[in-house]
């Protein structure tokens, strides 16, 4: 029925069932109430900051205000992009965790060899793994020799980290403050000794045993075991009923099921333009700018990698040292796919509501500028963060955060406010649409995912440099997985399904029941799938347990996009065979179908080989980590990034203009040098790396020396033409095409335009002559 909306207007009726809101609203209501469990569980039953550890005299070595100051210095100097701690970070230097622990455990085994006790192996285990923290007074013992291990270790931090050299891809004398390395050390004690002590109650430590090191007994638990076989049952029973459901309805559901129509394409330079979708030819020339220095950082990190010592003869590290080249790397790659949905968003608004308010374009400028600043003041003061200069110390404002969201806090909330601002401007945008259609239909869809971006992303300042890191590492996943892996994934669905009704290829009917299918499938998995993040960060067992079983499910919706990749390929080729005008969208529809195959391989294949348990629990932090975020990261979003400005760049550049080989160089330049990359380099390194782990220990595969082994650099060289060709081939091309839209895009020609006018739909010809255009659906 029609509803009667605000002012006298009448709203649209719900063009599907009332059953997918209702699935969407259950598989939510049940993830997000688990997950409210799970936060609850995190705060109470992680494991244990002390207040006070002391010796067996009770005597203090450090406190619990040590490894909180120790934590921040490892973020603030960028620590967490060159090695890891809990197995989450870079992987140039160790695992400060697995490191400090095999250190420590050698030199006790060493004293208690010297003495003379007759089983100093066993004798090791007993002092690590005994659990002598006092939760009533907030007091945890160490063993005299558990002590002495400290200072024997910490002098080893301070020759480290106070190096003189660039020998270790740091900047010379990163650290030589003797109180900064004292807390920093505390902060890679407290975390070892979690990862020893066991849990009270159980056999295992705090870690779940992680990570693996023969010297403490720290060996896979039965749940690590038990959860990765339910884990692969979970995948084949969801995968059967995926196919059996498709079986049933395949007809009802997909994008083949839609309406079979004849179709005109309206050709770039037909199409209405508004002032602030011209507007957005900056957003694309910024995100392109934006996206070779993110290719060129990338390549300056896996540098490093292939050869410490120089860049071809320049000591690299005394301007750009591998902790900063990363952080500007995985900051960009975040910075600049978010800014072309930002751009991509502006772009659709108009033909959702057919008009655009005054002014809009000053709005979308002014939001470039916001983001300007926001990407230059956080780079600025990364550096000044990592360079140790003193207006970036001791500040949790100004102080680099936890990885993915390195920004300092003032600019991580500058980013978040800018978001906010973005999706005013959609409001702003599309009002007088949403006043007539019910609240369920398309443009309200494409409005609710626009309003997840800013709202997930807002929860990592919740993750600040003084939480407790179990905590932080549970907020900061939300950003990383249920942001980037589920509401941005909601976004690029609805975005896709829109544009397709715009081109006619699909009605809203279909479109909308292919968002809602996704939202329930992507849901259903991938919310409570986040908790695989934190198997071994001091939650309690139940995290993993749910970890492992959901996110094995979060393979099944991408197994459902690769088949109806087919279907969607099938039905764009009809629709264009039928076309009395080309279709103008090859290679942005091209980079769309790109997405499916990166989400399905990258995200899929790659996400569920480390996904598991017992894999995970060898192979965190190493080069298959790398692997599936290049594969998810670059192949999904990058490639959506990309897509989404082709579209809307071919309408801003004047058809004789449009250089359609470039387009296409890039597009297969993009998909071989990243294909490249994973296979000739980040695949085969990170088995070889799993296996070292499996075999020596997770502390030997994660060395220094083992990156740098002979036959390793050689796959870190091998990675070079992958990258030439991505760089080259892939992104200039891209930037070029950008700065077309910048030089030359077509003028801006109303204000009002029809609402979703990228097609006319034709008459069939009669027997009498030839058919009619019938003007936009």
């Amino acid at each position: 029925m029609v509803q009667i909306a605000p002012e006298g207007r009448t709203r649209s009726e719900f063009m599907v069932s009332k059953g997918w809101v209702q699935g969407v609203a259950l598989v939510m209501l049940f993830g997000f109430f688990v997950m409210g469990l799970l936060a609850l569980r995190t705060y109470t039953d992680s494991m244990p900051q002390p207040d006070r550890v002391v010796d067996a005299q009770g005597e203090v070595v450090f406190t619990g205000e040590d490894i909180t100051s120790g934590q921040q210095i490892f973020l603030r100097r960028g620590l967490q992009q060159y090695g890891s701690v809990m197995g989450h970070g870079g992987y140039l230097g160790p695992d400060y965790t697995a490191d400090y622990l095999r250190r420590s455990a050698t030199y006790v085994l060493d004293q208690l060899e010297g003495a003379g006790e007759q089983d100093p192996q066993g004798a090791l285990v007993e002092m690590m793994r005994t659990n002598r923290y006092d939760e009533a007074t907030g007091t945890l013992e160490l063993t005299d020799l558990q002590v002495q291990a400290f200072e024997e270790v910490q002098q080893h931090y301070a020759d480290y980290f106070g190096s003189s050299t660039t020998q270790y891809g740091l900047i010379p004398d990163a650290i030589t403050d003797p109180e900064d390395i004292r807390q920093l050390t505390s902060f890679f004690a407290w975390t070892a000794w979690a990862s020893a002590a066991e849990r009270p109650g159980h056999d295992y430590s705090y870690t779940n045993n992680w990570p693996a090191e023969p010297l403490v007994d720290n060996g896979p638990t039965a749940d690590i075991l038990v959860w990765s076989g339910l884990s692969l049952v979970a995948l084949l029973a969801g995968t059967g009923a995926l196919f059996a459901i498709y079986g049933r309805w395949s007809r009802s559901i997909g994008w083949h099921s839609a309406e079979t129509r004849t179709l005109a394409f309206k050709q770039p330079g037909e199409v209405a333009v508004t002032p602030a979708q011209r507007a957005t030819a900056w957003f694309f020339f910024v995100v392109a700018l934006l996206f070779l220095a993110q290719a060129l950082l990338g390549g300056a990190v896996e540098h490093y990698r292939a050869d410490l010592s120089s860049f071809f003869g320049i000591d690299l590290a005394q301007i750009l040292p591998f902790n900063l080249a990363r952080t500007w790397h995985v900051q960009l790659a975040l910075l600049w796919t978010a800014a072309s949905f930002l751009g991509a968003g502006i772009f659709i608004a108009p033909y959702i509501s057919g008009r655009e308010p005054r002014n809009q374009h000053w709005l979308a400028y002014g939001l470039l500028g916001a983001v300007a600043l926001v990407i230059v003041g956080s780079f600025a003061g990364e550096a000044m963060s990592i360079f140790g200069v003193e207006l970036a110390k001791g500040s949790p404002l100004w102080d680099m955060q936890w990885e993915y969201l390195d920004l300092p806090k003032v600019w991580q909330g500058l980013l978040t406010v800018g978001m906010f601002l973005w999706i005013a401007i959609i409001f702003r945008a599309i009002r007088t649409r949403l006043r007539t259609e019910n609240r369920g239909n398309m443009p309200w869809l494409f409005f609710y995912s626009g309003l997840a971006i800013p709202g997930f992303y807002a929860v990592g300042l919740l993750a600040g440099t003084q939480t407790h890191l179990t905590v932080a590492e549970f907020w900061r996943f939300w950003v990383v997985h249920l942001w980037v892996e589920d509401f941005l994934e909601l976004f690029t669905t609805v975005m896709v399904a829109y544009i397709f009704v715009m081109l006619g290829v699909v009605r809203h009917r279909i479109a909308m029941q292919i968002i809602f299918l996704d939202v329930i499938l992507y849901s259903a998995g991938g919310v409570l799938g986040t908790m695989h993040h934190l198997y071994f960060s001091g939650t309690p067992v139940e995290h993993m347990a749910l970890g492992a079983f959901f996110s094995a499910l979060e393979v099944i919706p991408l197994t459902f996009l690769t088949i109806e990749a087919w279907s969607f390929l099938q039905l764009g080729s009809r629709q264009e065979s039928r076309s009395s005008a080309p279709f103008p969208h090859r290679w942005a529809v091209m980079f769309l179908v790109a997405v499916g195959f990166w989400n399905f391989l990258g995200a899929g294949v790659f996400g569920f080989l480390i996904n598991l348990p017992i894999i995970s629990y060898y192979q965190i932090g190493t080069a298959l980590t790398a692997n599936h975020a290049h594969g998810a990261m670059m192949g999904v979003y990058g490639m959506m990034g990309v897509g989404l400005a082709l579209f809307a760049l071919r309408y801003l550049i004047p058809p004789a203009r449009w250089p359609d080989r470039l387009a296409k160089l890039s597009f297969w330049s993009l998909n071989i040098g990243l294909a490249w990359m994973v296979f000739a380099t980040l695949l085969p390194l990170g088995v070889i790396q799993l296996w070292y782990s499996v075999n020596d220990g997770y502390f030997e595969a994660r060395e220094l020396n083992f990156i740098t082994r002979p036959g390793n650099a050689v796959l870190e060289w091998l990675r070079m033409p992958g990258d030439l060709i991505f760089i080259i081939g892939g992104v200039l091309p891209f930037l070029w095409i950008t700065w077309l839209g910048v030089r030359h895009r077509i003028r801006s020609t109303s204000l009002e335009i029809p609402v979703e006018q990228l097609f006319v739909e034709e008459q069939p010809v009669g027997p009498g002559g030839t058919g009619t255009g019938r003007g936009s659906a």
